[in-house]
């Protein structure tokens, strides 16, 4: 079984796919189908897709590693080997009792994460290692540092950051240096407050990886891909709102690159295919007069 190829886009010092998945919803639901799960991971590999982001903090329960585990798993069992694979994976948030969510961002507690998710993943180093949030207790140069060190001693290749402003991106750059090469932050039709990292990111070269890139809960609303002329685009064209919306961030940066979620096959073959669709000025134009109205609407 042989990948399609898809667009590349830079991380760094490699290219990944223009389109990546997102491993969370493979297990973050109560009623999560694990072959299912499989199914999608190697209908991922299948199109293409050669960036995959999970976390250490994924549940469903408070017990750490789950997601982790179900994606290394699902990657060996695919028969072409997941050899060219940027694995990404997340540290500095923690699961408490009930399923809540809890930070870290502690030098010590970074340090013991990355090492439990290379363990995890089977990996000797983790190819992108992110910061997943910061932690309001801890100075935001001191978990950057123990990034850096990972680094240092060879326990991740590359390192991102996630859920950043443009002050703590700029100490992120100043602290880990050229290791940093990308920001994961929210970015979709409805939700663009991140424009300005996005920015920051083309003008230092970093990846901009956005999560949430159909709008998530939004959506619901009637806003972003359910907005009238998402929907109009994808019927011109043939194609579903969602592919609209991930063709219209790859439009707006080539620095961005989308990580829509995925438990199901025919989800992620749906965003991957948005790689390949480009829309022209007067639909660029369109979508974009409508995110802007749906962004004000969500405030």
């Amino acid at each position: 079984m042989t990948a399609s190829v898809l667009p590349r886009r830079a991380l760094g010092d490699v290219e990944v796919s223009a389109v990546g998945m997102g491993a969370m919803t493979l297990t973050q639901t109560l009623d999560m189908d694990r072959a299912r799960g499989v199914h999608a991971v190697h209908a991922a590999l299948d199109a293409g897709v050669t960036l995959f982001d999970t976390a250490d903090s994924y549940g469903p329960t408070g017990e750490m590693g789950v997601n982790e585990q179900a994606l290394a798993a699902a990657l060996r069992q695919w028969p072409s080997g997941a050899d060219a694979i940027i694995l990404a994976t997340k540290g500095g948030h923690t699961r408490g009792p009930n399923a809540t969510w809890w930070i870290d961002g502690t030098p010590e507690h970074l340090a013991r994460a990355a090492r439990e998710s290379a363990h995890r993943l089977g990996l000797d180093a983790l190819p992108l290692y992110q910061h997943h949030r910061p932690d309001p207790r801890v100075p935001y140069a001191e978990s950057m540092g123990a990034l850096r060190r990972l680094v240092d001693d060879g326990v991740a290749v590359r390192i991102g950051v996630s859920n950043v402003d443009e002050v703590q991106l700029g100490i992120a750059l100043d602290v880990v240096g050229d290791a940093l090469v990308s920001v994961q932050n929210e970015y979709s039709p409805v939700q663009r407050s991140s424009e300005p990292v996005l920015r920051m990111c083309e003008r230092r070269g970093l990846t901009f990886l956005a999560w949430g890139p159909l709008g998530g809960m939004r959506a619901a609303k009637g806003l972003g891909v359910d907005a009238p002329a998402f929907q109009r685009v994808a019927q011109r064209r043939g194609v579903s709102a969602q592919q609209v919306a991930i063709a219209w961030l790859l439009a707006l940066s080539p620095r961005m690159i989308p990580v829509p979620g995925a438990s199901r096959p025919e989800s992620i073959r749906d965003s991957v295919a948005a790689a390949t669709l480009e829309l022209d000025e007067s639909e660029l134009a369109e979508l974009a007069g409508e995110a802007e109205l749906a962004g004000e609407a969500d405030q």
